[in-house]
């Protein structure tokens, strides 16, 4: 029972370290300051709405405002907004209680985005709407825009099939007789407090995840930024030739990927507070008299797909965040896609990669039942220990520590398949909450979505039945004090409790797991009274 006691310990830390993350989220996201703060580019506001330009492919639709050429909303096209709804999930939007824009513009001293008299030049384009064809390896979408003194500004848009990466160009030509300075911007902008229409698992601490922003620069591979940090002004300001800034959240993200034009400033800013806003800016671009320069960048805007970022720009796949276990978490999760791909379900290869996971555990899991088995055959002996030496205790465990040399036993020899299966079920929490391979994942009958919890709260049931099941067979016959008995006995109750709110991908995992357990110890049991 040394064992289940163990667990149990390990159990209540998972579910404690939940609660306390979930608990430190709303925080930082509830924490204002007084303290008047000053953007690097404070422009862009949403009353400056002109005409707009509606550019789609056939994963992703943007709404672009002319009134700068910034992308205001996009809507991704393979993802549902919701379980049940028809619509495309909308991972850009402004609103009035609401915003989250890609920004991108040229400042400077020769720049037209200007962030003193917060202008930005009003573009024109041939048409509204632009669609990618069938056929079409390419969509180019140019907005024009022509200074007072002649000089032409072509922002483009470009667009490929099944990509979630947009090319933003900036064509500039110089007819003057002088040269041009200005620097390249691009940064994103969020509303901090998210409205409840927005914050689908608000009242779910199981399924909290990451929301804030992210950089990559020469010196850290994957930094992630909280909002509150920018909210309280302690701003990045880091110089770097290498990286990209993203705003991030469960299964999404949207991230700016500069051309390398040499450092970089990586920057973050609040606006009234209540918007945080990360970017960067490049080092200033010299367009000569009568000669033009491409200046470039790229956006990302959509599902956290590792393989797909990982050629997008170096380090954007570690967006998708396992936590510290990710070590575990990355190899477990190729695994269980190459088990997908065999199989064609995601439920049934989180049961197969369990079944694995088991088996690759087994002669721990033996070593751990002999252990026990042992340690339950020495109870006598240790029980008279006690009782002998009642009365100091620090004889009672010099002779334990004898009786355990002799007997061969290590006391801790139950321990390590717990240590070693609570990391495993930690990364696979982990997983299921931030692999968006996983989002409205259906499985069998009810379960439409195992990265959610179950909605009639089957799984959770059968889960704690069979923790009950492993108790009995377990016995608590050996414990001596009774109030420790009942605690031990109404264990099952309240992890299944707990697991009411875990994803039913993770519950699933357990049953499996228990069921696994149950057989195992059944066998080597069985076999352990059959050699005696």
């Amino acid at each position: 029972m040394e064992v289940q006691r163990n667990f149990f310990i390990f159990a209540f830390l998972f579910v404690s370290f939940l609660l306390w993350q979930a608990w430190q989220s709303q925080m930082f996201l509830n924490k204002k300051t007084n303290e008047k703060i000053d953007p690097i580019f404070h422009f862009i506001d949403v009353k400056k709405n002109k005409k707009k330009i509606f550019i789609k492919n056939d994963v992703i639709s943007l709404v672009v405002n002319m009134y700068g050429g910034d992308v205001e909303e996009a809507s991704l096209l393979a993802y549902k907004d919701t379980l049940y709804s028809s619509r495309p999930f909308k991972l850009l939007e402004t609103g009035s209680d609401f915003i989250y824009q890609a920004q991108s513009g040229l400042i400077g001293k020769d720049g037209p985005d200007s962030s003193i008299n917060d202008s930005r030049p009003l573009y024109s384009a041939n048409k509204n709407f632009f669609v990618l064809g069938p056929n079409e390896k390419e969509l180019r979408v140019p907005i024009k825009w022509v200074s007072k003194n002649g000089v032409i500004y072509k922002k483009t848009f470009i667009l490929k099939p099944n990509r979630y990466d947009v090319q933003i160009e900036y064509d500039v030509y110089n007819p003057s007789k002088e040269s041009l300075n200005m620097n390249i911007f691009g940064q994103i902008k969020q509303t901090i407090n998210l409205p409840k229409k927005r914050n689908v698992y608000s009242g779910n601490f199981a399924l909290q995840t990451f929301r804030g922003a992210a950089y990559s620069s020469d010196d850290n591979k994957y930094e992630k930024y909280k909002f509150d940090m920018i909210a309280n002004n302690k701003n990045l300001h880091i110089m770097t030739e290498s990286g990209w800034i993203a705003m991030l959240q469960q299964y999404f993200a949207v991230a700016w990927i500069p051309d390398n034009l040499g450092k970089n400033t990586i920057y973050t800013s609040s606006l009234d507070h209540d918007t945080a806003v990360i970017g960067y800016k490049s080092p200033i671009i010299n367009i000569p008299p009568n000669s033009r320069s491409i200046i470039k960048s790229k956006l990302w805007i959509g599902p956290e797909i590792q393989k797909e970022m990982k050629l997008v720009a170096p380090n954007l796949d570690l967006t998708v965040d396992y936590g510290w276990l990710w070590f575990l978490s990355q190899p477990l999760f190729k695994l269980l896609t190459i088990l997908y791909s065999i199989i064609g379900n995601w439920g049934f290869s989180i049961i197969l990669i369990t079944f694995i996971m088991r088996g690759l555990t087994y002669p721990l899991t033996k070593a751990q039942y002999i252990s026990m088995a042992k340690m339950r055959a020495l109870q006598p002996k240790i029980q008279e220990i006690k009782e002998k030496f009642s009365k100091d205790k620090q004889r009672i465990s010099q002779e334990m520590i004898l009786l355990y040399k002799k007997e061969k036993i290590n006391p801790l020899g139950g321990f390590l398949p717990i240590f070693i299966q609570m990391p495993i079920f930690l990364s696979l929490y982990y997983m299921l909450i931030g692999s968006v391979e996983l989002r409205h994942a259906p499985f069998l009958l009810w379960i439409h979505d195992l990265s959610s919890q179950d909605p009639y709260y089957v799984l959770p049931v059968i889960m704690g039945l069979t923790m009950f099941f492993i108790q009995k067979i377990s016995s608590t016959n050996h414990i001596s004090d009774p109030l420790q008995k009942k605690i031990m006995n109404f264990m099952p109750v309240i992890f299944t409790a707990f697991f009411l709110w875990f994803p039913s991908g993770l519950v699933l995992y357990y049953i499996i797991s228990n069921l696994v357990t149950i057989i195992q110890q059944k066998f080597i049991l069985s076999n352990l009274e059959k050699n005696r």
